[in-house]
């Protein structure tokens, strides 16, 4: 996702992880990203009690820092013996909630990188589903992997296997933003999806940390990029709307740029009039003021560097899933 991001550092019926029946697409569209072990990670239920959010983009699944093609998080806690993550997926679905999980991010070795091929990068990728019995995974394609045409080709590979073995499960792709949509890889990238035959829920664009500033530059390269869409895909404008996503930061981003709470309304209402597919941000960890608010001016992997209430901006996917956020004192 971004430095601050990363910290600087099927359904599954029945599956013993306590996998629960699906939400609406609309809530794993709807997932903002969490970071559950890592960037001092606030408690789920609080979130979901203050603001009604049902959903969390739990994030990220890499190959292990030592080598090798087996899931773990952050490079460094293998998924197979994990219990940290497994108990706030616990918490989450616990009290009416469900999780999306996250691979790839900035940084790090992607599965994609350390697996021989597709097949083998999907039968990792297989063992985070089942463990957790998840109904929603996204593939977040960045630097530097998606300059890696083999490793982009295993993803892509892996996706659509996933996607084909898990009947009903939903499947995002994020991407770099720029001005003009996305960049030179991003575009290679959706070639890649073509050329496999692969379409997922959502292409996402993330419209931060490339000059951006405030709503009226993230709009108009969500336009672009619909553009783009278009042209790759042979798709009409509503059509490429309805596969195209937006993924935010919040507050400050890790370039200095600015992202407040009236940002994401505008950028809400755009992709609720176009009929997108999803409006998600980087991060609920973020999601909560700094002291003082502005952090100094730098960017914080933990707090916005805005002035705002705790969670305001998980409400914004709240109404992008169609709720009502509670209203709070």
């Amino acid at each position: 996702m971004s430095l601050a991001a990363a910290g600087t550092t099927a359904l599954v019926a029945g599956s013993a992880s306590g996998a629960t029946t699906a939400l609406s697409n609309r809530w794993y569209a709807a997932a903002p990203y969490l970071m559950p072990t890592d960037n001092d990670p606030p408690d789920a239920g609080t979130i979901m009690d203050a603001t009604g959010l049902k959903a969390f983009q739990l994030a990220f699944i890499l190959a292990p820092n030592g080598g090798g093609c087996a899931p773990t998080w952050s490079g460094t806690s293998a998924v197979s013996s994990d219990t940290a993550v497994q108990s706030v997926i616990n918490t989450i679905r616990a009290k009416g909630g469900d999780v999306s999980v996250s691979i790839g991010g900035y940084g790090g070795t992607k599965l994609g990188q350390a697996c021989s091929d597709a097949t083998a990068t999907a039968a990792a990728y297989q063992q985070v589903i089942t463990k957790y019995g998840l109904h929603a995974i996204d593939f977040d394609l960045e630097e530097p992997e998606y300059e890696n045409t083999a490793a982009v080709h295993n993803e892509i590979g892996a996706a659509k296997i996933l996607q084909q073995n898990n009947p009903g499960l939903y499947v995002s792709v994020t991407t770099a933003g720029t001005a003009d949509g996305t960049g030179w890889f991003g575009k290679q990238m959706l070639l890649e999806a073509k050329s496999q035959g692969f379409t997922p829920n959502n292409f996402s664009i993330m419209p931060f940390d490339g000059g951006f500033n405030g709503a009226a530059s993230q709009t108009s390269a969500l336009a672009n990029f619909n553009t783009i869409l278009q042209s790759t895909f042979g798709w009409d404008q509503a059509t490429a709307y309805a596969h195209e996503g937006f993924s935010g930061m919040n507050g400050r981003s890790d370039t200095g740029e600015y992202f407040s709470q009236a940002d994401f309304q505008t950028v809400l209402d755009f992709a609720t009039s176009h009929n997108m597919d999803r409006f998600t941000f980087w991060s609920l960890n973020r999601d909560r003021q700094c002291s003082p608010a502005d952090n100094g001016g730098r960017t914080s992997g933990t707090c916005s560097s805005v002035a705002q209430n705790s969670w305001d901006f998980a409400k914004y996917s709240v109404k992008f899933a169609g709720a009502t956020p509670p209203t709070g004192t």
